[in-house]
């Protein structure tokens, strides 16, 4: 279904729309508000955003600071308290224990956290938090020990406030970080989540309003504001996802405008950070969410249920989902359980509830309906069996049937979930979901997503078709996706995107035509690249101070052969994060290009050794090894990718290539066309069978496999000595 909002809110930046003055639009603080909206200022002072963050003192901490002691995992922190300051004294980055003052509280319900000033300007959020609904110290991540030098370790880079968590707690925050240094110099406005973080510098509204109260007849948009009360659900929902989505920021410099994706690129429903349904498995936050649903799609927006300021809902129970739905909802004759119980709870069976930070009960705002059927086929989890956690999955998708018939309503997830599972069946039920232009965008670009991986000419025609798509994000993820295709295929038709009237789209346009030789560039779209490569190096400078930015600057260079800069940002990136071993895999390939291979082998295992169920390292190693001349280890580690279920057609088209050279023909056979059943389409297995067969003296099975090849690549000039050969 395809939203009809008017785009009625034209500024794009701050000093748009207001010319009637000569003074620049500023922050003015919340209290500069009180006089007009003393019941908005009233309800924020009780909201979760006002307590967002707050300076350290006796009435802001809630934790006991009486010189109390708390063990969790190996290690004893003593929390206590010195004149009127709040100290901590536990292990720090260096193993040994140091006396940590706290600067600030971080939130306050239903756990606080405490910030912690280091040197670089940054600071760090402790793990050992504070339990406000039990009163009580508590290790948000138990039965973790995690090692001092770890990124996860709250000294770390994964508890780095700058990066992790302020843009989102605090007014006009500036993290400021300088990628030469390594250091912050953080500012903001306002300490907390105030009414500007929302609705934007307020200096020229108050200016207007005072005009308007002295007689002025103009009118002046949203009021000078940059958000209003009156805006479309879109634009208010762009406004709370910048802080409510998981999602990465684009630029410093935002554009405000009502596409979301100018400002931010929220994460799709990967089952890296979602069940491969979509509903909410890792902290996802409220927009991947909201924007499945249909009420996002019949435009419910958040204030529909939430006091924008005080953050509470409007009504409670079942009453505030029949303000829009009628009573037959809130009747056993539809949710079959007896009325007031938990069963009979709206959110119970519609709002599934996990816990993050330990203690924080959030639920899935995709208002789904339960699929059991689905949770005994693929082992998503469910509504039914979360209450009746003695019964199975099969035992509820009976009373499902018992109680609604046979048939189930579509939902996106009937092709999401084996899409993503890489079946043989992948390929059309991403494509059918992805061009399904009725399902959610931020499905469809899930499914675009996932395509990537599916290494087909099905795949690009799907993802070629889906650059045009009217939803940025699906465009977005097309380009993204097209990066697993050879250049000749995509090179044509990503052009025009570098000109998309969408930031994000730009930036993955860019860095995709940057895979292109610049000699090979068409003219009439090197003007265009470079505006985009150059948004696109912004992109890449703002996400420094993440480890996986680190590693995106690495690739970029890598693609220029700048490999000096590779392998600083490769070794940057695994400084912050040990444990990504995307970033090993690609620094291993850069010695490998400098001919260090030594260093190569040593890095590719120990990525094996920190994750040693990966195709894709064990693949590596083959062909490392392999390189080196030692066919044993480059035959184990084929081998261990096979047990591993690769799906990589490479990795059984160089491993049969391997056994045969060795002189196990029979299971290069096998593995041939193990990597078939795979990829039905893979020239490079079709063409090395062809030959096996051949040279089996099997001309009718050489001719079978001949004709395939044919019809998958007829014009290949490397094959048409074979396709006479075979008179085909």
């Amino acid at each position: 279904m395809v939203l009809g909002l008017a785009h009625t809110w034209g500024c794009r930046s701050d000093s748009a729309s207001h010319s009637f003055s000569s003074k620049t639009n500023s922050y003015v603080g919340s209290q500069a508000c009180i006089s007009c909206h003393a019941e908005a200022y009233a309800d924020w002072t009780k909201s979760d955003h006002y307590r967002a963050i707050e300076v350290a003192h006796d009435s802001t901490v809630l934790g006991d600071f009486g010189n109390i002691t708390y063990t969790a995992d190996g290690v004893t922190s003593r929390f206590y308290k010195k004149a009127d300051k709040f100290f901590i004294h536990t292990e720090g980055n260096d193993g040994q224990y140091h006396d940590y003052e706290v600067a600030y509280t971080f939130g306050f319900y239903p756990l606080q956290q405490y910030l912690v000033a280091f040197p670089g300007g940054r600071m760090q959020s402790t793990r050992v938090s504070w339990d406000s609904r039990e009163n009580k110290w508590f290790h948000q991540y138990p039965d973790q020990e995690i090692h001092h030098s770890d990124w996860l370790h709250w000294t770390g880079a994964s508890q780095n406030w700058n990066t992790m968590c302020a843009s989102c707690h605090s007014t006009d925050l500036k993290k400021n970080y300088h990628i030469e240094a390594d250091s912050f110099s953080t500012t903001w406005k306002e300490l907390n989540v105030s009414c500007e973080s929302c609705h934007g510098p307020g200096s020229t509204h108050i200016e207007y309003m005072e005009a308007k109260a002295k007689g002025a007849t103009f009118h002046l948009l949203n009021s000078g504001l940059r958000y209003a009360r009156d805006t479309t659900p879109q634009i208010q929902l762009n406004t709370c996802a910048a802080c409510h989505a998981r999602k990465s920021d684009v630029s410093p410099n935002l554009l405000h405008s009502d596409e979301i994706m100018d400002d931010l690129i929220p994460q799709v429903l990967s089952n890296e950070y979602y069940y491969a349904d979509g509903q909410i498995m890792e902290e996802d936050y409220e927009y991947g969410s909201f924007t499945q649903s249909k009420m996002f799609h019949f435009n419910v927006r958040c204030t529909n249920c939430h006091n924008p300021h005080s953050g509470k809902l409007r009504q409670e129970g079942n009453a505030l989902c029949l303000s829009c739905h009628t009573s037959n909802y809130n009747t056993p004759e539809h949710h079959f359980h007896m009325p007031e119980s938990a069963g009979a709870q709206c959110i119970n069976c519609h709002m599934m509830a996990r816990t993050y930070m330990g203690n924080d009960h959030r639920r899935d705002h995709s208002f789904r309906v339960p699929r059991p059927d689905q949770s005994a086929q693929f082992g998503t989890p469910n509504a039914c069996t979360q209450c009746h956690a003695d019964q199975s999955d099969q035992w509820a998708a009976d009373r499902i049937v018992d109680w609604y018939g046979p048939k189930r309503v579509y939902h996106f997830s009937d092709d999401l979930l084996p899409g993503s599972a890489m079946g043989e069946d992948a390929e059309s039920h991403l494509g059918a979901l992805l061009r399904d232009t009725l399902q959610p965008g931020i499905a469809r670009a899930t499914a675009g997503y996932y395509l990537g991986r599916v290494q087909t000419m099905g795949s690009i025609d799907h993802l070629l078709w889906a650059t045009t798509d009217k939803h940025a994000i699906v465009r977005y993820h097309a380009l993204r996706s097209l990066e697993s295709f050879p250049e000749n295929l995509w090179s044509q038709k990503v052009g025009a995107l570098l000109r998309d009237p969408v930031r994000a789209v730009r930036i993955a346009a860019a860095d995709l035509y940057h895979r292109v030789a610049p000699d090979q560039i068409p003219k009439e779209e090197k003007e265009a690249f470079a505006a985009a490569d150059q948004e696109n190096r912004e992109f890449l400078s703002y996400q420094a101070d993440f480890s996986v930015g680190n590693v995106m600057i690495a690739d970029y260079a890598l693609q220029e052969q700048d490999y000096d800069r590779a392998i600083l940002f490769y070794r940057r990136g695994l400084k912050k994060d040990s444990l990504m071993n995307y970033a090993r895999l690609n620094l291993a390939t850069v010695f490998n290009i400098i001919g260090q291979n030594d260093r190569a082998m040593e890095a590719f295992l120990q990525a094996a050794q920190i994750d040693p169920f990966n195709d894709r390292i064990q693949y590596n190693l083959a062909l490392l090894h392999y390189e080196l001349g030692n066919t044993e280890g480059a035959r184990n580690a084929f081998q261990a990718a096979v047990d591993l279920a690769s799906v990589n057609p490479s990795v059984y088209y160089n491993y049969g290539l391997l056994l045969q050279q060795e002189g196990m023909a029979e299971k290069a056979e096998r593995i041939f066309l193990q990597g078939l059943k795979l990829d039905p389409n893979s020239v490079n297995i079709r063409y090395a069978l062809t030959l096996y067969y051949l040279e089996r003296g099997d001309p009718g099975a050489a001719r079978v496999q001949g004709e395939k090849l044919k019809a998958l690549d007829p014009f290949n000039p490397d094959f048409q000595q074979l396709f006479f050969q075979l008179d085909i």
